[in-house]
């Protein structure tokens, strides 16, 4: 099991086209208040003639966060580039100049049996000239996961690929919302994505093949306003636990905070997970009552469950 705890750490990962002057403003302002991730994006919110100018902007505002580090205290959160070919990856870091040790890393967009391999070149590439790692963050998107004569063939094959440069692989994420799109579905705020059997099934099998050794992020929830959009959200990111998923993309700074409430661990799981990994594996009984006593823990099948809950604690706190 992933036992990395920066995997843990990206929590809620903050949308937000790269073209948006605002960004170094908000940033060093901490607009957004202190606990979040930031994914700064090139591909689907910029027009296809905009993407130089973007580009452009983009490195105007990282120099920019960067210049006032030195003179200004603020929380600078993980910082990752969504690009929309391999070849920006370097062209952005070469750019970038000494503020590039503030990219944490790269979200690869639609990433296929097609694109896999440029994209992973590029990312070694990217680390032989770092001083810092520079982590990856493919996106499962694609319209060929919905054939399912195919899926699990592609899935495991792009597993065995990342497999190979899996210390750079900092989350697995999933497309929601490109996925719904393949089938002409879309939820409303009362609707969890996990009741859309479809998608929720293509969701499922990412989290089977990848959950085991790898942090899979949830999808984006589009809702940030209206009647009882924060209860649809606190639903949805429930269903997204309980399946598997660990953080959000979000694109609206109003569901940061319900994001990181959400994967708070509670003081009972926190209690009982420390207790497991506590264990004497030596001792001739590996199953006991819990430590309110109000249910059995067995060392031997829950120590992967302990190990990422005191994990998501250390990310995300109690409760």
């Amino acid at each position: 099991m992933n036992d990395f705890p920066l995997a843990y750490s990206v929590g809620a990962l903050l949308y937000c086209p790269a073209n948006n002057g605002t960004i170094a403003t908000s940033i060093t302002n901490e607009r957004f208040g202190r606990k979040f991730s930031l994914a700064l994006c090139l591909e689907d919110t910029i027009q296809d003639g905009s993407v130089k100018e973007a580009e452009e902007k983009l490195v105007h505002s990282i120099q920019s966060i960067y210049a006032k580090k030195d003179s200004k205290r603020f929380f600078m959160p993980k910082v990752f580039i969504r690009v929309r070919n391999a070849a920006q990856i370097s062209n952005l870091l070469s750019r970038f100049g000494n503020a590039s040790g503030l990219i944490t890393g790269f979200i690869i967009p639609k990433f296929s049996q097609e694109n896999a391999d440029t994209y992973l070149h590029a990312i070694q590439e990217a680390n032989k000239g770092s001083d810092h790692p520079i982590y990856m963050m493919p996106i499962f998107e694609s319209p060929t996961l919905v054939n399912l004569k195919e899926r699990y063939s592609i899935l495991y094959e792009l597993k065995a690929k990342l497999d190979a440069i899996q210390d750079l692989v900092l989350n697995i994420r999933v497309g929601g919302n490109d996925l719904c799109h393949v089938f002409g579905f879309r939820r409303h705020s009362d609707e969890s994505i996990h009741k859309i059997r479809p998608v929720a099934h293509i969701l499922s099998d990412i989290v089977t093949v990848f959950g085991a050794d790898y942090v899979v992020s949830g999808p984006v929830w589009e809702y940030y306003d209206g009647k009882d959009w924060d209860l649809g959200l606190a639903k949805e990111l429930n269903d997204d636990k309980l399946c598997g998923f660990i953080g959000k993309t979000v694109i609206h700074p109003k569901q940061i905070a319900l994001v990181n409430e959400a994967y708070k661990v509670t003081l009972k799981d926190y209690n009982d997970a420390a207790s497991i990994l506590d264990w004497d594996a030596s001792a001739p009984s590996l199953v006991a009552g819990s430590v309110v006593k109000e249910r059995m823990n067995e060392y031997k099948t829950h120590y992967n469950w302990a190990l990422r809950t005191l994990l998501l604690a250390k990310a995300y706190g109690l409760k």
